[in-house]
């Protein structure tokens, strides 16, 4: 009979054991749960020490910490009809845990598949050029799109990074003719625009010249100068134009 009475008072307290220790949750400082009361929605709970009704309440755990997406590598036509692979990387979190959970059924899936359609819709419509010299343009119109998209599901998108835009060998080769084609224009413009300056510079001193002819001879002794602390054995006499001119009227 001791047994007997001992049995039934110690049936009771491990029954209440097991059901506290089944009830109990402990939330960190950046988790919350989302609780349901026989299928319906209850609030939201944490952080720190719940209870959980066994078998009535169920408990969804939400972190609240940001998340990073890495996008897979997207095959995307350019504007310019340029085929190229892309691939971003994308931070977001959850600021409603109840939308997360009951507005889409997996946050995380759910926001990597939009990610890489809204990559491959935004990029697409963007030419080469712009894609490799325009990119914090691109980051801030995915961030944009993927942020309106994910406001009813309770998710802030903080941050896009476009990581890699990827060409093929040919296309490499393309734009490295294309870059030396410039290059080459450039140095052909600097080349005439020099000789333009040179050229008006030349006129100027040639209308001085023409003003005050005692200059003429200046240069010429000055060129004497020159041409002897060269240490040459040859020496030039210049001939003056005027000279020849009037030698070949008095023929």
């Amino acid at each position: 009979m001791p047994n007997l009475e001992f049995l039934a008072w110690l049936l009771p307290i491990l029954v209440i054991g097991v059901i506290l220790a089944l009830s109990i949750r402990i939330l960190r400082e950046y988790e919350r749960g989302v609780v349901f009361t026989l299928g319906r929605l209850q609030g939201v709970k944490g952080p720190g020490l719940i209870l959980v009704v066994p078998m009535v309440q169920t408990i969804e755990r939400v972190d609240l910490r940001t998340r990073v997406l890495d996008v897979p590598p997207q095959d995307v036509i350019s504007r310019d009809n340029v085929s190229v692979r892309v691939n971003a990387v994308v931070y977001f979190r959850v600021m409603d845990p109840e939308k997360a959970i009951i507005q889409v059924e997996a946050y995380n899936q759910a926001t990597s598949e939009l990610a890489q359609t809204t990559l491959r819709a935004v990029v697409g419509q963007h030419e080469l050029d712009q894609m490799l010299a325009e990119r914090d343009r691109l980051n801030a119109d995915v961030q944009r799109i993927l942020d309106e998209q994910t406001d009813a599901w309770g998710i802030k998108v903080s941050n896009v990074e476009l990581k890699h835009i990827d060409l093929d060998g040919n296309m490499v080769r393309a734009i490295a003719r294309q870059a030396e084609a410039e290059r080459l224009r450039r140095a052909k413009v600097i080349d005439a625009e020099g000789e333009l300056q040179a050229a008006e510079k030349l006129v100027l001193a040639g209308e001085a010249m023409a003003r005050s002819p005692e200059s003429m001879q200046l240069r010429y002794l000055g060129t004497l100068a020159n041409i002897a602390g060269e240490k040459s054995s040859t020496i030039i006499f210049p001939l003056p134009i005027d000279l020849l001119s009037l030698l070949r009227g008095k023929a």
